[in-house]
């Protein structure tokens, strides 16, 4: 997908959060390179001052040189507006090319693509379209009618319906940055759009003049835009000068600025509209004439306008609150939707007035926005029963036989792209994998989260037939009543039939759907619509939708199939619950899709819940005790070391973030930063939390003074926030995690060493005695060592399932780097100045991901006994002959046993669930051992005990039970370390020819080659892109998401503490040096 790229900021601004800047352009000549071979100038005729304005300041910002002004008028508005002739020479082959652009928006359109990285998106062209029939005619309005400042009431009815236009206006883009967290319009850079759209709104406040009070994110917006223009173009120059136009030189952001600062106000609250506008808009509504579709024809501009007649306000289409058929008729002074995140307008919807000019029936609603199909069907729920789906959908790609989009149906369907291929009869090696979203807009021209078969009414047509998009729809899909799809935006759909989307598709938009049965995992027919009888029965008769089972669990599915085309590829079928109701078993097999059967586990474990900002999750009871647990036992041994726990603050100033270059670089990418307070901003900027060595060192130099006062140890539990912009991984990588993070000082290299590796000591414990995880200690190279730091230690491990390793835990020397910093020094026993000596070691809720990932199987977690919740679980067996009256004694002297051996153990008495129900839940969950108890246990003094690892069963007598299920939960303990170390040793091999690297990779395999040191960075970087591109390539992709948590390039894992021999004369893998060492490779999370 498109973006608009600039140069990334690299330390916070003083008032604002991190953002990027406008890349400096030059304000004359060439934009042709740095030979300036190519020149465009531009002749501008009938334009006014603001106009004049949008374009010279985007022509400046693309190296465009605007030569001469011809005709027209600069100071009144134009009838006819601008028309822009650009002429393009090349100095080396003496050639001239021109094109002429219409309007203000046609010459920005222009501008923008005659640099690739200013190219405006869809969403961006659709805001300024907006603002254009918005914005731009009240502008002309206020500031070119000769009433501007008439008493009459016909003027003061058009001056209220304007301003209630500027207000909801201001409200809708309110909306779209508040749920966007984002400075700019889109994307995480500014771009061209928030330049003229700026300029656009400030214009248009300026001219109206009452409008004083903005909407905290807009007034954000607005001033950090204007900053970041003054800062760029400072003393641009305009042929013919500034007082032509009304301005003064340089003076108008800083004008701007002003007015936005000490004329505005903001406020945190929606505007209302006043009592008076409303009454205006409303008498302006009943006498409207309302459109016949839901495409609202803008009001004339009333540049010129003189007469004292009402005007309508300009405003885009409106979106209904609630379902909206396509005959409802919308008058032009309804309220302008809420578009969110790069949402088009309804009325530039393309898509929309390809449906509203077919003529075909259709209904469109608003809803909680939904980039998934899961999220669709937990949060908007249709009528499955009554044959109404959601659609899940996916954008592939084969390097040999082209682009796919694959409509499937929402439950009932079971797709892999190994039986696409075979469905489709591609002819040789097929490798279909999710094409990325540069792809998908350049096809498609939508962008990820809002993909539809309505989308193919943008496919390009003229394309050869071998690189069109080929749709793919599910036979099952077409069995449906009505279908439910995104049409470019994910917080609304359409709702139709199969056989209105058929004929859309082929008698509309030309494109003929491919057919495809999945039902049955590999076989299937083939049809094309509108061309066999199969089809056309399909589509004159729809079956009745299939019918969901019960599904139970989770509210919310991680899972990131669907219309995101940049996330996993649905494999299997997965059958989401509606509310309340419950789902009693995995739908995905670790051995199928990994990804998602780790979704599944997490949620239907009851670990995790969903939260409503990205990468942000919560942890429930069950995943929190664990992680309780973890604590415990970890307190007290680092106690028993001497360490004290301790907690410093959240929040840390931006100048003593800043204080160690190298630390700060480390983190900047990933640091927030709070910049308001209330409805005001913050003096300065204050960074949350991403690790603590700058919080509590100024503390640690204002405690430590003489050697007595070392070694200092302290520990605090804590949170963290680092604001990850790669796909987030509930408990591997999220955006906000706990931890543990030790800090101590020490009077010598000596003592801090010792506690690197003491620290390091208790994180292998608390992998393989706790987590019973196996883990590779080692030493980190220089470029993947602590930022700031001497040099850092690791656990490593490794998940079969995935074939990929993960970073443990870390324990850090940081020498005397911090204490140099932050003058953490002290008084030795000679009474000369030294500095501390220091160690930093961290342990997060990681460690709960990789025990799933690793125990977990298709029935669910599987949980070590020293980190399980509850140890034992009692089940009584009830029926009409054993009732639960009768069991309960039994049951009840069996739990007072297991406690008394210190056993946490629950007796599961539920009335409203049977005996099948409750094994079933308990599997889910992990609990290490079930006892089950019927009428037969009870006549025999006995208890059947089943193992969750293995499954195994046995009857045992209830007399010392308790201390029986001690020993045997210690043999559980053992036999499941011992099962994950046979995986993980079974996938670590050595290497010593770089022919074999890859291929290893491959095989999902640890490999350990000869190194010629961690201090050849570059080495380590050529090997990591090398391996990307080579693994690409069997792969047969291109490229791939450079947001992926799971990239394919190998890295640098750690160089093992327990070296293997290392014979004279080896070679480095890749350099060819003499090798040191051994250092082990791998893909990793």
């Amino acid at each position: 997908m498109a973006t608009a790229a600039t140069v990334p900021f690299s330390s916070p601004p003083s008032s604002s959060p991190p953002s990027p800047r406008i890349p400096h352009r030059r304000a004359s000549g060439g934009g042709g390179g740095p030979l300036g071979l190519t020149t465009w100038t531009c002749h501008i005729a009938s334009c006014d001052r603001l106009e004049y304005l949008l374009i010279h300041s985007v022509a400046l910002l693309t190296d465009v040189h605007l030569q001469t002004l011809t005709g027209g008028s600069a100071t009144t508005g134009s009838a006819t507006g601008i028309q822009v002739q650009c002429r393009r020479y090349h100095a080396l082959t003496q050639t001239t090319t021109t094109a002429t652009a219409h309007g203000w928006l046609g010459a920005v359109r222009f501008l923008a693509a005659q640099l690739p990285d200013l190219t405006l998106t869809f969403p961006q062209e659709s805001w300024l379209e907006s603002a254009h029939f918005t914005l731009f005619p009240i502008y002309q309005h206020y500031g070119y009618s000769s009433n501007k400042n008439s008493s009459s009431s016909a003027n003061s009815s058009n001056d209220a319906v304007l301003e209630g236009a500027v207000l909801e206006y201001l409200n809708r883009l309110e909306k779209h940055l508040l749920y966007r967290h984002s400075t700019y319009l889109t994307g995480t850079h500014i771009s061209l759009a928030d330049v003229a759209l700026v300029q656009l709104l400030a214009a248009t406040l300026q001219s109206v003049g009452t409008l004083t009070v903005l909407p905290q994110q807009v007034h954000r917006w607005m001033t950090t835009v204007l900053a970041q223009l003054q800062e760029c173009l400072p003393y641009a120059t305009i042929p013919g000068g500034w007082r032509h136009f009304g301005l003064q030189r340089a003076n108008i952001w800083d004008t701007w600025t002003h007015f936005l600062t000490h004329t505005c106000t903001v406020t945190e609250s929606p505007l209302e509209l006043p009592a008076a506008t409303v009454a205006v808009v409303a008498a302006a509504t009943t006498t409207a004439t309302a459109p016949k579709s839901k495409t609202v024809t803008m009001a004339p501009s009333p540049a010129k306008t003189t007469t004292k007649e009402a005007v309508a306000p300009p405003a885009p289409a409106p979106a209904p609150a609630t379902t909206q058929s396509k005959e409802a008729t919308p008058s032009v002074t309804e309220v302008p939707s809420d578009g969110g995140s790069d949402d088009p307008d309804d009325a530039t919807n393309p898509i929309l007035q390809k449906l509203q000019a077919s003529g075909l029936s259709y209904e469109l609603y608003d809803h909680v926005r939904c980039v998934t199909a899961e999220e669709l069907i937990a949060n908007v729920p249709v009528n499955y029963d009554g044959g109404e789906t959601h659609t899940k959908n996916l954008f592939l790609r084969d390097k040999k036989h082209g682009h796919f989009l694959v409509t499937l149906h929402a439950h009932n369907t079971t797709f892999s792209t190994k039986q696409l291929a075979q469905l489709l009869k591609l002819s040789g090696k097929s490798n279909l994998r999710l094409a990325d979203e540069a792809t998908l807009w350049e096809k498609l021209h939508v962008k990820p989260g809002c993909v539809g078969p309505l989308c193919m009414a943008l496919a390009d047509l003229s394309l050869p037939e071998k690189e069109r998009v080929t749709l793919v729809l599910d036979q099952a899909l077409l069995q449906c009543q009505i279908i439910h799809s995104h049409a470019l935006r994910n917080n609304a759909s359409v709702k139709l039939t199969p056989t209105d989307l058929q004929t859309f598709l082929t008698q509309h938009c030309q494109v003929t759907p491919v057919i495809l049965d999945f039902g049955g995992g590999g076989g299937g027919s083939t049809t094309e619509a509108g061309g066999a009888e199969e089809a056309s029965a399909v589509a004159a008769a729809p079956k009745e939708a299939p019918k969901p089972k019960p599904a139970m669990a989770s509210k919310k599915s991680s899972v990131e199939t669907t219309t995101s085309t940049a996330t996993t590829t649905s494999s299997s079928n997965k059958k989401s619950a509606k509310k309340g109701e419950t789902l009693l078993a995995l739908q995905w097999k670790k051995s199928e899709n990994f990804p998602s059967w780790y979704s599944d586990v997490i949620v239907l474990s009851e670990m995790i819940s969903y939260y409503d900002i990205s990468g942000c999750y919560i942890l429930r009871p069950w995943s929190y005790k664990m992680w309780e647990l973890i604590q415990y036992w970890f307190n007290e041994q680092i106690q028993a070391l001497g360490v004290e726990n301790a907690y410093f603050p959240l929040f840390v100033s931006r100048e003593r973030l800043e204080k160690e270059k190298d630390h700060v670089e480390g983190f900047a990418p990933e640091v927030a930063w709070v910049t308001k307070s209330g409805s005001g901003d913050l003096a300065q900027p204050i960074a949350v939390r991403p690790t603590s060595e700058t919080i509590m060192y100024p503390a640690y130099s204002d405690w430590i003074q003489s050697h007595r006062d070392l070694p200092l140890k302290l520990n605090q539990w804590s949170n963290v926030v680092r604001w990850e912009f790669k796909y987030p991984t509930p408990f591997l990588r999220t955006r906000e995690f706990l931890w543990q993070e030790g800090h101590t000082a020490h009077a010598s290299f000596d003592e801090a060493a010792e506690m690197v590796m003491q620290a390091l000591e208790l994180y292998r414990r608390v992998y393989e005695e706790l987590l019973a995880v196996p883990v590779v200690p080692g030493y980190k190279t220089e470029k993947e060592k602590f930022a700031g730091g001497f040099r850092t230690t690791t656990v490593e491990a490794y998940i079969a399932g995935s074939g990929r390793a993960i970073q443990g835990a870390t324990s850090h020397n940081l020498g005397q780097n911090f204490g140099k910093m932050f003058d953490i020094t002290f008084q030795n026993v000679k009474g000369e100045s030294e500095v501390a000596w220091q160690t930093s070691w961290g342990l997060t809720t990681r460690t709960i991901g990789v025990m799933v990932m690793v125990h977990g199987d298709d029935t669910g977690l599987v949980l070590p006994p020293r980190v399980a919740p509850l140890h034992v679980v009692i089940v009584p067996i009830v029926s009409k002959k054993f009732t639960r009256e009768e069991a309960e004694p039994y049951c009840q002297a069996i739990l007072k046993d297991l406690q008394a051996n210190q056993l946490r153990a629950k007796y599961d008495d539920r009335s409203m669930y049977n005996p099948g129900w409750k094994y079933n839940h308990w599997e889910q969950k992990g609990v290490p051992i079930r006892i089950e108890v019927g009428p037969r246990d009870v006549e025999q003094k006995s208890a059947r005990v089943v193992i969750r690892h293995n499954n195994e069963k046995q009857d045992l007598p209830v007399e010392g039970l308790g201390a029986t299920l001690v020993q045997l939960l210690d043999t559980i303990q053992n036999d499941m370390f011992v099962k994950a170390k046979q995986a993980r040793d079974s996938h670590i091999v050595q290497v010593t020819d770089w022919k074999d690297f890859v291929p290893n990779l491959e095989q999902n395999n640890l490999v350990l080659t000869p190194w010629c040191g961690g201090e050849y960075q570059e080495w380590e970087e050529t090997v990591k892109n090398k391996s990307r591109q080579e693994s690409l390539e069997a792969r047969g992709q291109d490229v791939e998401d450079e947001k992926t948590s799971t990239s394919v390039a190998a890295k640098t894992l750690c160089i093992p503490f327990d070296q293997p021999e290392l014979p004279a004369g080896t070679k480095c893998i890749i350099s060819g040096m003499d090798a040191t060492c051994w250092v082990l490779w791998g893909r990793s999370y």
